[in-house]
């Protein structure tokens, strides 16, 4: 069977950490692990980690699920952490806060994945603090994905691109960036595909639930610059400042 293995990264996040554990649990499949890779919280977070491994223990559901905590230097450090302890045929970055759309889903996912695409992909859905849906993200994937697609902005989001592991271990994320790794890390894993002849596959589905108060929206001026920065390094520099000032007009348009 396909393993899937979810990583969350933790930092005083018990307050929204809750559904995100609780949609990971609720999972029909059973070749889940669940890593939660924590940053030394001291607000509760271990202790409801701790509280889920015993239901998910009790449950008896084939989930394997597994705690570090340690202080580290940064998110993207952190996912590090997690891409060293990875084990399983696929990884997805599910952070705190955010959460799988239905029980099923993970069932729904690995039908399609039987020829083992180099990532697997599929649609977002935007909540609020609370968990409630707001609307569907804006930006939607294409039917036929690749690295240069993402020159049009980050048509998949983090939580919702599915990396095959031996992908995902060859490819860290670059700790240079602070708020904008995802998406080279994105661009990076596509481009190792294309390099080996991997197809990519869409999944035609509402795969994640993302929680709008993450740290790019917190850090959004900061998180545009970054993400210019990236496109220049994979896109070049031209290439980049005649798509942003597309991205310009158009917002203009609208």
């Amino acid at each position: 069977m396909i393993r899937i293995t979810y990583v969350t990264i933790t930092y005083q996040a018990s307050k929204v950490l809750q559904r995100t554990l609780d949609s990971v649990l609720a999972q029909d499949y059973p070749e889940i692990t669940h890593l939660i890779i924590d940053g030394a919280s001291t607000d509760g977070t271990i202790e409801m980690v701790n509280a889920y491994i015993e239901r998910s223990n009790a449950a008896n559901n084939g989930h394997k699920v597994l705690l570090m905590s340690e202080p580290d230097n940064g998110i993207y450090d952190a996912m590090n952490k997690g891409l060293r302890s990875l084990d399983g045929d696929y990884v997805c970055f599910l952070n705190a806060g955010d959460f799988l759309p239905a029980s099923d889903i993970v069932s729904k996912i690995v039908e399609q994945a039987d020829h083992l695409p180099a990532v697997l992909y599929g649609d977002t859905d935007i909540v609020d603090g609370e968990g409630r849906f707001l609307h569907h993200r804006r930006l939607a994937p294409p039917e036929k994905l690749t690295w240069k697609s993402f020159r049009h902005g980050m048509l998949v989001c983090h939580q919702a691109f599915y990396a095959r592991t031996d992908f995902a271990i060859a490819t860290p994320y670059n700790l240079k960036y602070r708020y904008s790794a995802d998406v080279d890390w994105c661009i990076r894993i596509m481009k190792a595909a294309a390099k080996e002849n991997v197809p990519l596959l869409n999944l035609h589905m509402v795969v994640a639930n993302y929680t709008e108060e993450g740290q790019t929206t917190l850090h959004h001026r900061e998180s545009l610059l970054e993400r210019y920065k990236v496109m220049e390094s994979h896109y070049g520099r031209v290439s980049t400042f005649f798509m942003h000032c597309w991205f310009i007009i158009r917002s203009v348009v609208k």
